[in-house]
């Protein structure tokens, strides 16, 4: 038996699996703003002990997504309007070096690969499938952090990105994000034509214009 691409399969710890559900469960307000967590409640719909989960919200309450009141219940933070508009600086900042990184060394196939998800971004704002344009939006840009191939980055942005994927969740049916796909049209034909500056100038512009759109509040929360 040929066992040459067989690899160890990584297994998540238990308070990284609980972390990743209940980041996603954040970010796709299926947890509301403000909403309370307690974490015996948790690990009881986990079916594992306290542990883990306070250990998960520990690490959510570090990155800003969950808040905490001295002898009072853990609860879903806020949307911070105020907060999301600093990590959309620093996020665009990250990308537009990505691009800076990527642009000279990328070929023929991320540019199609580019346009293919440009294009399924497109359809998806179309049906108003907000999960699904947040995955697309992600993948194209991830195009740019792939080819760039630093890790510093990714470990970066790590921090800022669920804040802005939440906001987006909130918000798109205001700002249905149409504009995304003409900005990325741009930023192709100038990779296209080896502009590789404008290239960069445009990344970090399609992120700066959509935490405008973003943080605008539009209703309380």
């Amino acid at each position: 038996m040929n066992t040459n691409h067989i690899k160890p399969i990584k297994r998540l710890s238990l308070r990284d699996e609980v972390y990743h559900a209940l980041k996603k469960s954040i970010i796709t307000l299926e947890l509301q703003p403000g909403q309370r967590l307690s974490d015996k409640e948790l690990a009881d719909q986990f079916g594992i002990s306290r542990t883990p989960v306070r250990e998960a919200l520990k690490r959510l309450e570090d990155e800003g997504l969950i808040g905490s009141l001295p002898g009072s219940s853990t609860f879903v933070a806020p949307i911070q309007f105020e907060e999301a508009k600093h990590a959309f600086t620093v996020v665009a900042a990250l990308h537009a070096l990505a691009a800076r990184l990527a642009c000279p060394i990328m070929q023929e196939e991320d540019i199609a690969a580019l346009e293919a998800i440009n294009e399924e971004l497109r359809l998806a704002i179309e049906q108003g499938d907000v999960i699904q344009a947040i995955k697309a939006d992600t993948r194209f840009h991830h195009v740019f952090l792939d080819a760039a191939a630093n890790p510093e980055i990714l470990l970066a942005l790590e921090r800022c990105v669920p804040k802005i994927h939440r906001l987006e969740v909130a918000q798109f049916n205001h700002v249905k994000g149409i504009g995304s796909v003409a900005q990325h049209r741009r930023i192709l034909s100038a990779l296209r034509n080896k502009e590789y500056e404008k290239t960069v100038r445009l990344v970090e512009e399609n992120w700066l214009s959509l935490g405008e759109l973003l943080t605008q509040p539009t209703e309380p929360r």
